[in-house]
Parts: structure tokens; C-alpha cells; sequence
């Protein structure tokens, strides 16, 4: 992760006024970041983005469903077969789907229980912040 270099010390004491609570502030903000793998964030971070588009998470709630051939899934979300192929590509690449071949045919499942779990949240958060 990123150095916090001794001026964030000097930053952190003119946002809050007192050198010894900046110091405090910063040296803890250094043990937490020394903990965290960047490179596990930047996998997190893939699977966040794979989700992030309205269409690939269209594919994700079909799915849910249970296992759907590509072509059924390019009719589900009315799209042409290089964007569909494009779209699973990204989600198979995140781990979020797994494909089967079937003869000259792929299916398409999701890849965990967790991905619907990770949709539940997300529909969860969603009905919560209109209350």
C-alpha cells in the first residue's frame, strides 16, 4: 500500500490543530495500511467493476435462475453475441460466472452462492436508503 510519509503528519496537525492527535492519527492509519494486500484489493476491485455495469448485472439476476446457454442469455439481455460474449467474458474473468461446454454449446452458472449473496445485499442497501 502507499507510504504515509511524515507530512502527512504536518497535513493531518493543520486539518485538526493539535501535532501529538496527528501523530496518533497517523501512525494508526500507517499499522492499517501496512495490513492490507494491494493486490487483493485490486482483485476486489475487479469483481466491483465486473458488477458495475447495468448489463452484465442483468446476466447476474438471469442467472440466478439457475444455468442458461449463451444464447439464451444474448435474447435476455437483447443484446448482439459479440457484446453478450464481450459481457461474459468480463464476469467469467471476475469469477463471478463459470461456463460449461455443451457440444458447440456454452452454459453459463453463476459461480458461487455468494454472488446471489452479494446481490441480495446490494438489492438490501438499496431498499434501505429509499427508506
Amino acid at each position: 500500500m502507499a507510504h504515509i510519509s511524515e507530512e502527512a503528519v504536518k497535513r493531518m496537525t493543520r486539518l485538526i490543530g493539535d501535532a501529538e492527535k496527528a501523530r496518533c492519527k497517523v501512525d494508526k492509519l500507517r499499522s492499517m495500511t501496512s495490513k492490507l494486500d494491494e493486490l487483493e484489493i485490486d482483485r476486489e476491485a475487479e469483481i466491483f467493476k465486473a458488477m458495475a455495469d447495468p448489463c452484465r448485472l442483468t446476466i447476474l439476476s438471469l442467472l440466478r435462475e439457475g444455468e442458461m446457454c449463451g444464447c439464451e442469455i444474448m435474447i435476455g439481455v437483447d443484446r448482439p453475441q459479440s457484446s453478450t460474449s464481450h459481457h461474459l467474458s468480463i464476469l467469467k474473468d471476475a469469477g463471478l460466472i463459470k461456463e460449461r461446454k455443451d457440444g458447440r454449446w456454452s452454459k453459463y452458472r453463476l459461480s458461487e452462492g455468494a454472488v446471489i449473496e452479494m446481490l441480495n445485499l446490494v438489492k438490501l442497501m438499496r431498499e434501505t436508503k429509499h427508506d
